[in-house]
């Protein structure tokens, strides 16, 4: 697994740690929850995602994409 370095605000810090603890979860936990929530993935992943979708829906590559746009827009925008 990989390690990263983020600075944030003492006061961003504490609200992260306290939700996490509020939460019983670590801040790690919080920080991969929302980016998941935010739509944040790997090419591949996303990859896949339409690749389902096409099987699923019967769509072309194109109408697959298009709608995987629109839906990753949607998380984002909620």
């Amino acid at each position: 697994m990989a390690r990263i370095t983020i600075t944030l605000s003492d006061d961003r810090h504490r609200a992260l740690k306290e939700a996490a603890v509020r939460q019983g979860k670590t801040i790690g936990n919080m920080v991969e929850e929302s980016l998941e929530l935010y739509g944040v993935r790997s090419v591949e992943t996303a990859a896949q995602i339409v690749a389902r979708a096409r099987q699923n829906a019967r769509m072309s590559e194109e109408q697959a994409l298009e709608a995987a746009l629109d839906e990753t827009q949607a998380l984002r925008s909620s």
